[in-house]
């Protein structure tokens, strides 16, 4: 997280700050997190990264990117609903920390589809009805909607 890591306090969790200057965007966050992950728990080999903004994240959601991943051969995988992919939404080898700095620092990369193109992605693919899940809940009016499809899906509308 960038900002006052005192926010999250209360959760007790590790909060890591992005160590590219600039907001240098998600991929910063990303490779924070694959830093944090090869210092900390090295016998990890994988992380996993969501939109705060998801409210209906899929309870398979880490399952389906390592299965889609492996069927593919690919490194990394992403999630992918009504033609539609999700490249925040994504599962990281750590083995690709340091490829993954290179670009971001010494070449200014900033688009995660550039960067993740060239090592080969996955799409695992989660139908968008009844509730699409990766909804984006950034207004009041998402909020809303999302309460509303909550009240007409009930447990239904996390996948």
């Amino acid at each position: 997280a960038n900002g006052d890591p005192a926010r999250f306090a209360a959760t007790g969790l590790p909060v890591v700050a992005d160590d590219v200057p600039d907001f240098a965007g998600p991929l910063a966050g990303v490779l924070a997190a694959l830093d944090w992950t090869a210092q900390h728990r090295p016998e990890i080999a994988w992380v996993v990264s969501a939109a705060a903004d998801s409210p209906f994240l899929p309870r398979d959601f880490v399952a389906r990117l390592h299965a889609a991943r492996a069927q593919a051969g690919a490194p990394l995988a992403c999630a992918k609903s009504a033609e539609q992919a999700h490249p925040v939404n994504a599962l990281w080898p750590v083995w690709l920390r340091q490829d993954l700095r290179h670009a971001l620092v010494v070449e200014g990369l900033r688009k995660i589809d550039r960067w993740t193109a060239r090592h080969g992605i996955a799409s695992a693919c989660w139908l968008a009805e009844p509730v699409d899940p990766f909804f984006n809940a950034n207004r009041p009016e998402d909020l809303a909607e999302a309460e509303r499809l909550i009240g007409l899906h009930g447990e239904d509308a996390i996948a």
